[in-house]
């Protein structure tokens, strides 16, 4: 009896071996294709952005620009980066950072890590540095846009022949822009110990103390806050019967304190403030005093202003009063104080 001889062995088949690496490979290469895209798109999108300002007046431009991050990450690099709007307001940075990931493309973190200059139209540059400078910006679409600004420990130095400026230090400055339902947005704006220039009447009311501030509103009609410049955004906002609902507000300068819990505000024809402000005084003869001897209000008003204040503070250390903006004119209680704040200047 024959045995017959066995099968030769097979060869192992090295497909199930390679395969993988072969996926890996084409994965690779497909998030690579779909990087380069967003690199494109990111560049083409700054570049359109840049002709949108230019045709509303503005003016956006930079020297050398990065586009840098793979894989998860698009890191765009801008160089001697220049912001100007149509009244003369303009920001200058060495170098802006932003940065987005790739699962997120909309959402941008941008720092300025050489610090940066705003100018002023008649006061000039201002260069501001700090421990830290950036911001946030994300859904576009939204009136207004998801903005943020953070500063820690600012300094602000006028450059040479420029004005002085309001304040040279500060330890944290903050903006939040955010939208809100039925077409409304969010404003709050902080300052915490910020040292000012003192003189005349900051000088009289502050002392050698820190100055803080605290803004926080609502705003009505956000759609319709647009325009090529502040006066126009603003002339369109109040058409639309836009209006802001003050919901917290205070200025504290030395020992001295003005604070709001409530009010309503808004901007006539004249482009003057109009509404109605209840405000808490700490102080308040201290300041209406050093406001009537600087000339911000007359003389008279403010002895008339200060009288109130006092009867109204009574035996406490704050006095209850409402601010009045009505007709183009600032009340105190029933004292008029002088002009209301002009928001914009009308043609």
């Amino acid at each position: 009896m024959s045995v017959h001889d066995p099968s030769p062995p097979r060869k192992p088949r090295r497909l199930g071996l390679y395969l993988p690496f072969v996926a890996l490979g084409l994965a690779i290469a497909a998030w690579s294709g779909v990087w380069v895209w967003a690199k494109g798109q990111a560049q083409t999108r700054l570049d359109a952005a840049a002709q949108g300002l230019a045709q509303a007046g503005w003016q956006l431009s930079w020297k050398d620009r990065a586009v840098t991050g793979y894989p998860f990450r698009l890191d765009v690099s801008l160089t001697d980066v220049r912001l100007r709007e149509p009244t003369g307001w303009a920001l200058e940075a060495p170098r802006i950072e932003g940065e987005a990931f790739m699962h997120a493309p909309t959402q941008w973190l941008i720092a300025a890590p050489e610090g940066l200059t705003f100018v002023r139209p008649q006061g000039g540059r201002v260069t501001v540095k700090g421990d830290l400078i950036r911001a946030s910006l994300s859904h576009f679409d939204a009136h207004p846009p998801s903005f943020s600004f953070e500063g820690v420990k600012l300094t602000f130095a006028p450059q040479p022949g420029a004005q002085p400026f309001a304040l040279t230090a500060a330890d944290r400055v903050e903006v939040h822009l955010r939208a809100g339902p039925d077409n409304q947005g969010g404003v709050f704006v902080r300052l915490d110990n910020g040292k000012a220039r003192l003189s005349g009447l900051f000088a009289r009311v502050a002392g050698d103390k820190p100055i803080s501030l605290v803004w926080n509103s609502t705003l009505s009609k956000m759609s319709a806050f647009s325009g090529p410049d502040w006066p126009s955004a603003v002339r369109h906002w109040a058409d639309a019967g836009g209006s802001m609902t003050v919901r917290q507000a205070g200025i504290t300068a030395g020992d001295a304190v003005v604070g709001a819990n409530s009010g309503s505000l808004a901007v006539g024809r004249d482009g003057r403030l109009t509404g109605v402000l209840d405000v808490t005084l700490r102080q308040a003869p201290r300041a209406l005093g050093a406001l009537g001897d600087e000339g911000v209000i007359d003389q008279e008003a403010a002895r008339a202003a200060t009288a109130v204040a006092q009867a109204r503070q009574g035996g406490g250390e704050a006095a209850q009063a409402t601010l009045n903006f009505q007709a183009g004119r600032t009340t105190f209680g029933p004292v008029a104080l002088g002009p209301a704040p002009k928001i914009y200047e009308p043609r």
